[in-house]
């Protein structure tokens, strides 16, 4: 079976912490730069895959196709450093 390896690459990444100021700060970083989110029942981002919804302590992605979504901070810790 052939093994590949993840190439480095920096994204952009800010975390949700359930608050509504926060929740509200990250819909508009989404959507100035032309995606759909909405903070009016949680934190739910438009993905490549559908509608998904933030939990406080994920971490919201912006991924090298300029796409958004959240990410599990667990998942984040272990596959991102800070730059």
């Amino acid at each position: 079976m052939p093994v590949f390896t993840k190439k480095p690459v920096q994204i952009e990444a800010r975390q949700y912490d359930g608050t509504i100021g926060n929740a509200a700060e990250l819909v508009a970083w989404i959507v100035q730069l032309g995606h759909e989110a909405s903070c009016l029942d949680g934190l739910l981002i438009e993905t490549l895959e559908g509608t998904h919804r933030a939990n406080p302590g994920d971490w919201i992605i912006k991924g090298v196709a300029g796409e958004f979504y959240p990410c599990k901070p667990e998942i984040f810790a272990a596959t991102y450093d800070p730059s």
